[in-house]
């Protein structure tokens, strides 16, 4: 088992009257941390929603029936707790009854409809936490400093989602596969209604082609063969699932810079690869760059959301080309990253961009000083 390092800020919370949320993409160990967090609380359960008499239990929105659920225990969990109809106002049955004092947790594999139930009806009465595949400090907990640098290859083309991680590189092909087919178009493709799975597949293998490249929803629609609109909810869905996430274009001062764009990434690579049925090794690939930029800029989310560092991500680039591969803003400061793979290239930041902001620092990032994301 692997440490999370979003454990201790779940911990923090816990004598706090508000109902954690936990949210995460399928198989990126939900339950898992749930479990280690339970067996070291003393009177706590977990409830697998989908059992039928929890089900009807929390559907019934009885309270004196809910409370018998809760009575004697100190932490209750809910896992799978998308599947409750009405999930927010039951919750919220529950927190405003202030002679329930137990405190609870929430999760659910399909994050983004479990998002959608409790939303309004738990604002103000709930905090929420994000949980991502394994980050490298992580994965150091667990092995040491030089299998990582071994392993940074693995990672790139495998991912780093718990489950997968330490299995044998054949195992991990299927795995992979399997994951991707199985929580991709189950979880999207069940929201909504949304029936058109080929639709879903193009549309992934196009963005996963187009990592760190400028979107253009006119142009995938134009691809597909489809509206615009279409693949915008496509893509919004992707975003809430946790599959994919955007950065924007970051612009204020400069008058050739780029203002309404957008860049896709994925949040596992080996999710990435597996659409495209590409598990090459680098020395065989085209493109090791984009990976590695995909790659710095998860490891950079990571870092600051566990650290509940409220920063904001963009890219920066100009139609002459200037570009920059990642600004982080927080309280008015700005943070400028590039990330190149090859160690002994030679790089630099846009002298126009260096002259027209402020900023706090910059960074760069290759293969042989990885520790700068830790």
């Amino acid at each position: 088992m692997y440490y999370r390092t979003i454990t201790k800020n779940i911990e923090e919370w816990l004598q706090s009257n508000e109902i954690i949320i936990l949210y995460g993409a399928r198989q990126v160990g939900e339950t898992t941390l749930l479990e280690h967090i339970v067996s070291k609380t003393e009177a706590s359960i977990v409830y697998n929603c989908e059992l039928l008499q929890v089900a009807e239990i929390l559907e019934s929105q009885n309270l004196s029936q809910i409370k018998l659920l809760l009575e004697n225990y100190k932490l209750v969990v809910f896992d799978e707790a998308q599947v409750i109809l009405n999930i927010g106002k039951v919750l919220k049955l529950i927190y405003d009854d202030k002679s329930i004092t137990t405190k609870l947790i929430v999760t659910g594999s399909s994050s983004f409809e479990l998002a959608n139930k409790i939303v309004e009806p738990l604002t103000g009465r709930n905090i929420t936490f994000k949980l991502f595949p394994l980050s490298l400090s992580e994965i150091k907990t667990k092995h040491n400093w030089l299998w990582l640098k071994e392993n940074i290859e693995q990672l790139l083309i495998y991912g780093s989602y718990p489950g997968i991680i330490d299995l044998k590189t054949s195992q991990k092909k299927i795995k992979l596969t399997q994951l991707a087919s199985d929580y991709l178009y189950q979880d999207v493709l069940s929201y909504q209604n949304l029936r058109n799975p080929n639709l879903l597949r193009k549309l992934l293998k196009a963005l996963a082609l187009q990592v760190g490249s400028q979107v253009s929803y006119n142009e995938l629609a134009n691809l597909l063969k489809v509206n615009a609109k279409t693949v915008e909810k496509y893509i919004d869905l992707l975003e809430k699932s946790f599959v994919i996430y955007a950065l924007p274009s970051f612009s204020k001062n400069i008058r050739s810079e780029i203002k309404k764009s957008k860049k896709f990434f994925f949040y596992d690579l080996g999710i990435r690869n597996a659409i495209l049925n590409n598990f090459s090794k680098l020395e065989n690939r085209n493109d090791v760059g984009m990976l590695w930029e995909n790659f710095c800029i998860n490891e950079i989310i990571k870092k600051d959301v566990y650290a509940m560092v409220n920063s904001e991500f963009y890219f920066w680039r100009t139609y002459d080309g200037a570009e920059i591969d990642l600004i982080k803003t927080n309280q008015g400061k700005i943070f400028a990253y590039e990330f190149k793979w090859n160690a002994n290239k030679r790089f630099k930041f846009a002298k126009s961009f260096l002259e027209a902001y402020k900023i706090e620092s910059t960074v760069k990032i290759s293969v042989g000083n990885i520790e700068e994301l830790f």
